[in-house]
Order: structure tokens, then C-alpha cells, then sequence
């Protein structure tokens, strides 16, 4: 028999749904993800630490779980809200169902919710805590709501970085990258790899010594989770970089880490962009592109007006929030979307190879010289 949830909103939004995965009650910031498939990487996609997923999609759990679609070696959604959930799977080649993963991982979701109405109230609420619990009443949710911590001014990236470096590629690739992992996603790294990178990842928290001590010919700024403006430690360490005058590219949370690090600010967003739809226009070629998105914070537009430094490179189509930056008199760039996207959309896999390409004129400059 079916064992009873509830979704409780900070508002007050009850719902009431049916258990998925764990028994048990979590919480975090509540948001929704429009791709239409993906869902794996999307729990295990680092950025989602500390937040509630509402999967739009109607059915989740069809296709089953497969070990290479991990984007990180865990899931770390704090819960899950679907609408019509599949214990069974039709794709040979998955490892287990949707349940058994949560199960095996502790996650705690609810089903059989009606997520097109709840999408609706979250884009016009904005983004808030929620409680998922199948073992508390709806009144004593009530009290256990109030100790989620809000994730605006919550720094979460160190939480979920490395606690030791590794290497990712060939030792004998032509060119060497540090990534600072702030959330790093898997895909991230396979596309720099294919491209003849040899990455060092290093924690979050590592000193710029350290990481230039390697002699690496370009710097990567991962994505992460939490709120950019409170990472003091990071902003400090891109500013180090850029001094450098090496190439750096930064995808999403690194994207407004080198705005901040350029006096530009961030801030929290209504509801976030989070999906696998989200239409982009790079001004520097006049093209649009379909890009993948999971952010909750964005970069100043009014800041970005009156610095001289800074170019907005792409602007998101539907609300013109700034989707990509250049720095002027450096060799730095990022965007604020996923352009490893994976499963999909590939349309912004270039910046891989312009990002690449920097790297390499660098070095022919510096043989020149």
C-alpha cells in the first residue's frame, strides 16, 4: 500500500501526495526544472545541493537509472516533487529503477502532485522553503519549516567540493587546466579532456599559491550551489588569477564569481532558470542558441552599465538577464549557462573550443616571445 507525503510550502501551500523514495522528512529551497529528460543528471548535478527539485515533466522514473549519467558520484537534491512517478523501467541498459536509486541514496520525494498548478505558484511567488515529510503531521511541518535556512547568504560550494585534489586527462595532453571545483559537474570535465586538456582539480577553498605552483596554461571557475557574493575566499583567489593575464573561462556559479571578483554584484533571482530550454543570443555573432540553465542568482545589469572593463557577450531572450561577460583587457570570459549540457542541448559546446583556443594561442605567443 501507498504511504502517504506532504509538501508544505513556507506560505502555507499544503499538498498532499504519495511517498517516493525514503521515508522520511527534508527541506530546502523549492524549485522547478523544465527539461524534458535528464533527471539524473539533474539530482546529481552539484548545484542543486540544499534545493527541492519540482520535475515538470509529467512522468519521471520510465526510463530507469544508468551509472554513466551521474554528473557527480551522488545525488544532491535535498527532495523530490513529481508529478506521475514509474517504478518500472523500459531501457535495457539501466542499472535499477528511479526508486531503488533515491532509496539507495536517501532521498526523500512525493508523487502523484499536481506540479503544472504548483510550477504555476512558485513563478508567480518566486522561489521559498519547502518541507517534504512522510512521517510528521502538516502542524508539526509547520515548526520543522522554520529551520531551513534560507539560501540567500548561504555559502554551500565548499560543502560539496572536493576534500582532495585529482586529475582528470591525459599527463601528456598540450594543455593544462585548473579547475577550481566549486560544484563541479563530470561533464564539465570530459569535454575539456576531449579537447586535449589535462585538468587538475583543485578544492574550493585552495590558495592561488598552490594552484599556480602547477604551472597551469589556462584557469577554470566551476559551477556550484549557493549565493556568490558571500564567497569572499573565492572572489579573492579569481581577482589572483586574473593578474596572471592566463586565459580563465567560468561557467554559472564561476561565471559571477569573475563578475564579482570585477566589482560587478549578484543577486538572488524571483525564481531562478533551471531546464534544458532556455533561449540565449551571443551578440558577438548575432546567432541564438538553446542552452541548458540551473541558476538562482545572477550578475547586475545596472552594475555592468557603468564599469568600463566589462562586456556583456549574451543575454538571455526571455527576461535579457546577462548570460555571458568578457573582461575587456584580460583573457577571461564565462557564461552563465551549461554549455556541456548534458543530456542536451550541445549549441553552446564552442565556448569549449574557443576557451581551448585561448589556451593555444597563449602558448604560441609566449614561444614567439
Amino acid at each position: 500500500m501507498s504511504k502517504k507525503a506532504y509538501l508544505l510550502l513556507e506560505d502555507g501551500l499544503l499538498m498532499e501526495g504519495i511517498l517516493i523514495g525514503k521515508p522520511g522528512t527534508t527541506g530546502g529551497e523549492i524549485c522547478f526544472n523544465t527539461g524534458m529528460t535528464g533527471y539524473q543528471e539533474i539530482y546529481t548535478d552539484p548545484s542543486y545541493y540544499g534545493q527541492i527539485i519540482v520535475n515538470t515533466t509529467a512522468h519521471i522514473g520510465n526510463y530507469g537509472t544508468v551509472d554513466a549519467e551521474q554528473e557527480s558520484d551522488t545525488p544532491k537534491i535535498s527532495g523530490l516533487v513529481v508529478n506521475d512517478f514509474s517504478t518500472v523501467f523500459s531501457r535495457l541498459t539501466s542499472n535499477q529503477s528511479l526508486q531503488q536509486y533515491l532509496e539507495k541514496h536517501g532521498i526523500t520525494g512525493i508523487s502523484d502532485v499536481d506540479t503544472r498548478m504548483l510550477v504555476r505558484y512558485i513563478r508567480n511567488k518566486g522561489a521559498m522553503n519547502a518541507l517534504i515529510s512522510s512521517e510528521l503531521t502538516p502542524d508539526e511541518m509547520k515548526n520543522e519549516i522554520k529551520k531551513v535556512p534560507s539560501m540567500d547568504g548561504l555559502e554551500l560550494s565548499s560543502v560539496v567540493s572536493t576534500k582532495a585534489g585529482y586529475t582528470v586527462g591525459d599527463k601528456g595532453a598540450p594543455f593544462r587546466v585548473a579547475a577550481l571545483d566549486f560544484g563541479i559537474k563530470k561533464s564539465i570535465l570530459t569535454n575539456l579532456a576531449a579537447r586535449g586538456c589535462y585538468i587538475n582539480v583543485f578544492p574550493a577553498k585552495t590558495n592561488f599559491a598552490t594552484i599556480e605552483a602547477w604551472e597551469p596554461h589556462g584557469f577554470f571557475l566551476s559551477n556550484g550551489p549557493g549565493d556568490p557574493a558571500v564567497m569572499d575566499y573565492a572572489i579573492q583567489t579569481v581577482k589572483q588569477i586574473l593578474e596572471t593575464n592566463k586565459p580563465v573561462f567560468g561557467i554559472c556559479l564561476g561565471h559571477q564569481l569573475l563578475a564579482l571578483a570585477n566589482g560587478i554584484s549578484t543577486y538572488k533571482m524571483h525564481h531562478g532558470h533551471r531546464g534544458l530550454n532556455h533561449p540565449v543570443k551571443n551578440l558577438v555573432t548575432g546567432l541564438g542558441e538553446m542552452t541548458s540553465q540551473n541558476h538562482g542568482f545572477a550578475v547586475s545589469e545596472k552594475d555592468i552599465e557603468g564599469n568600463n572593463t566589462i562586456e556583456v557577450t549574451h543575454l538571455h531572450l526571455n527576461d535579457n538577464t546577462i548570460m555571458g561577460i568578457r573582461i575587456k583587457n584580460k583573457k577571461a570570459f564565462s557564461v552563465q549557462y551549461h554549455p556541456e549540457a548534458s543530456p542536451g542541448p550541445h549549441d553552446s559546446r564552442y565556448l569549449f573550443d574557443q576557451f581551448v583556443e585561448m589556451i593555444r594561442q597563449e602558448q604560441l605567443q609566449t614561444v614567439s616571445n
